[in-house]
């Protein structure tokens, strides 16, 4: 398979810089292009790139502004930013690396110049970005942990919210786990939790949804872009997969097999909500599912304001 190529996000208001810049780099890297600061920063949201070149002196939001605001954001703020401006002043320099800039290239541009400064800043942050996953995956299970969960979980709500579009989570955990521990052991109970959760992942297809192990027995999973309806199906299609993993539980009153329970909720993300009441639809809804008689799932769409 091919490995994807870097993005690059080329921010200018004068259109023969973006072209310059464009033929430059186009051979090696996909490029995207802005002429002011707004576009800028709906496409960093947009298309998470791997690397923005910005000019300073635009008008309305300059570079210095556009810069701020990209570090700001906590879903944006590892995206190298680097500087190409006219203007070499040190005061400009100084105040480009202040607001989060990681260098400063001059006009007129030379193209081996930039050429080598992306590459090198590209490579700095592939090993960035290679430490940062691992701190987001569970040691146990090797799935994503709740660090990854949590940002992706902001990050996907304002997403929606930007394409009005729902957002369902699906909230689980292992039925009478604590049993099985004391039945069989905790190196059988390690052994359990990491079963299921592959096989948790393994039902998830697309790429923008997420399976997490959210902590202890309880796993989440989010799908953006999903309707309640559709969220229920995949969760049914969880917990049938666990099902059928036959791990015995002797000391389960609801199976002689592991089972999960579910709570299925949804949410149509706005600017102005955020997705702590999703979470908490999905944990009532859990905790119904347990009351209910466990191994099944409950759902329910989070009440419009």
């Amino acid at each position: 398979m091919a490995e994807k190529r870097p993005k690059i996000l080329v921010v200018d208001d004068i259109p023969s810089n973006v072209h310059v810049l464009s033929r430059i780099l186009k051979d090696d890297y996909d490029i995207y292009f802005a002429t002011d600061g707004e576009r800028a920063l709906e496409l960093v949201q947009s298309r998470m790139p791997d690397l923005v070149l910005l000019d300073i002196m635009m008008p309305g939001m300059d570079g210095f502004e556009v810069c701020t605001r990209i570090k700001a954001d906590t879903t944006t703020r590892d995206i190298p930013v680097i500087f190409i401006s006219a203007k070499s002043e040190v005061e400009d320099e100084t105040r480009g690396l202040e607001v989060g800039a990681i260098d400063f290239i001059t006009k007129p541009i030379s193209p081996p110049i930039v050429k080598a400064r992306v590459r090198n800043h590209l490579l700095l942050k592939r090993q960035a970005d290679l430490l940062r996953s691992l701190s987001f995956l569970d040691g146990l299970t090797g799935i994503a942990n709740r660090r990854q969960f949590d940002e992706t979980m902001q990050r996907e709500w304002r997403r929606c919210a930007r394409m009005h579009a729902p957002l369902s989570l699906i909230m689980l955990d292992v039925d009478h786990f604590k049993a099985f521990n004391d039945h069989y052991g905790h190196q059988a109970g390690d052994e359990c939790l990491r079963a299921v959760a592959e096989v948790l992942a393994e039902q998830v297809k697309r790429p923008s949804d997420l399976v997490a192990r959210y902590g202890g027995e309880e796993f989440v999973c989010l799908l953006p872009e999903t309707e309640n309806e559709g969220a229920i199906l995949v969760a049914e299609r969880l917990r049938d997969a666990v099902a059928r993993l036959g791990i015995p539980h002797a000391s389960s009153p609801v199976a002689p097999h592991v089972t999960i329970s579910l709570g299925v909720a949804t949410a149509l993300p706005t600017s102005d909500t955020s997705p702590e009441s999703l979470s908490q639809l999905a944990d009532q809804l859990l905790y119904q599912a347990k009351r209910s008689g466990r191994n099944r799932a409950e759902g329910a769409v989070v009440p419009a304001l």
